[in-house]
């Protein structure tokens, strides 16, 4: 049962080029930094990588973006990854939109074992149509869209039928775990990191923390040691924003607007 590897290279070294990745985070939030720099490091290419946005530039995912080592991403937003955009469209990377909840539920379904559902979003739209640029030429053309998808109704409301995903690999990153893989993430890191580990063959998961068997209360388990491969223990020193935004203080002798503090002597 005890699932503690001794470093992140032993962690995804079995992680071959080609392979299909779950990868939690959302922005620079829950990221799994320290697997995706080791995979950066070991040569690994021609992944196909399954998470929210794909990294952000030259961060998290990104690395392997800029790196050329990412074939295909399965993306809900990719706005904010100027490099993404440049590769999608110059026919160097093939992208499958989907919605984000749609996303978060094929993840899921997958790691339920559950094939296919089927969601009112995207109804009349290209979601269900068909029709969403997928792969591009060198040139700019279209040469790949999305397939039409199939429309129910139930109880007078359309559905589109969308199909799990699952992954070769689940890589996530948690605040806490315990050697046997059950793990505790931290508020909004929670994100799409117990979806993309629950829909990953084997999961591998880095761990700021490891506890013993037990520390963890059964109701602070998000998810389980039974879809938890590996753990690694990373530490906590990468916590990267992705856009700082502040408000200035007022100057001294300035009443505070409202909703604002004064602070006595700030600049």
């Amino acid at each position: 049962m005890d699932k503690v590897v001794a470093s992140v290279q032993e962690a995804v070294a079995d992680v071959a080029s080609g392979s299909v990745l779950a990868v939690g985070g959302f922005g620079l939030c829950g990221v799994p930094f320290a697997l995706i720099d080791a995979l950066l490091e070991q040569g690994t290419d021609e992944l196909t990588t399954i998470s929210n946005n794909c990294g952000v530039d030259d961060q998290a995912l990104g690395v392997l973006l800029y790196a050329g080592r990412i074939r295909k991403t399965i993306s809900s937003f990719v706005g904010g990854n100027k490099e993404l955009a440049r590769l999608y469209l110059s026919g160097q990377l093939e992208v499958e939109l989907t919605p984000q909840g749609t996303l978060a539920e094929r993840l899921r379904a997958g790691g339920a074992g559950i094939p296919a559902f089927y969601t009112p979003t995207g109804v009349g739209t290209l979601v269900a149509d068909g029709g969403i640029p997928i792969r591009y030429d060198a040139d700019g053309n279209v040469v790949q869209t999305s397939r039409p998808k199939e429309v129910r109704e139930f109880d007078g409301q359309q559905y589109v039928l969308e199909t799990a995903l699952t992954a070769d690999f689940g890589l996530v990153h948690a605040l806490k775990g315990d050697r046997h893989g059950n793990l505790y993430f931290h508020e909004s890191a929670r994100n799409f990191n117990p979806l993309a580990g629950m829909a990953g063959r084997i999961t591998v998961a880095e761990v700021e923390e490891l506890v013993e068997p037990g520390d963890l209360r059964p109701e602070d388990v998000h998810l389980p040691g039974v879809y938890v491969d590996r753990v690694v223990v990373v530490g906590s020193e990468r916590k990267p924003i992705e856009k700082r935004t502040s408000r200035p203080r007022p100057s001294a002798g300035v009443p505070a607007a409202a909703g604002e503090e004064a602070t006595e002597g700030a600049a």
